[in-house]
């Protein structure tokens, strides 16, 4: 089973964010929908797509679960989530708090 959630940035600000079950777009992947099918995946995505006065490059990123919590699979979704490496400031340091993404 491929899990998978729905990625973009944030049109104004240009921060990673992730579609919540609740319709809202979250700065935080725990708290991101995540699709376990297929269709219902493409789906929601369509209809993120249309939210182009929120967000852009809105795409499916894959997922895997520990202890329920999403983590993103491919370094380059981990990569997005902790943003710029310059520093450990802002961002960086809240992500590095609360996950084991390696930074």
């Amino acid at each position: 089973m491929s899990l998978q959630v729905i990625t973009a940035n944030a049109l104004l600000e240009g921060d990673v964010v992730y579609l919540s079950a609740e319709g809202n777009w979250s700065l935080n992947l725990r708290e991101a929908m995540v699709f376990s099918e297929p269709k219902a995946a493409q789906a929601a995505l369509a209809t993120a797509e249309a939210r182009s006065d929120e967000v852009v490059s809105v795409y499916l990123a894959g997922v895997t679960l520990k202890d329920g919590v999403p983590r993103p699979k491919h370094f380059r979704e981990a990569f997005r989530q902790s943003g710029p490496s310059n520093k450990f400031h802002g961002k960086q340091a809240d992500l590095s708090e609360q996950s084991d993404v390696s930074l």
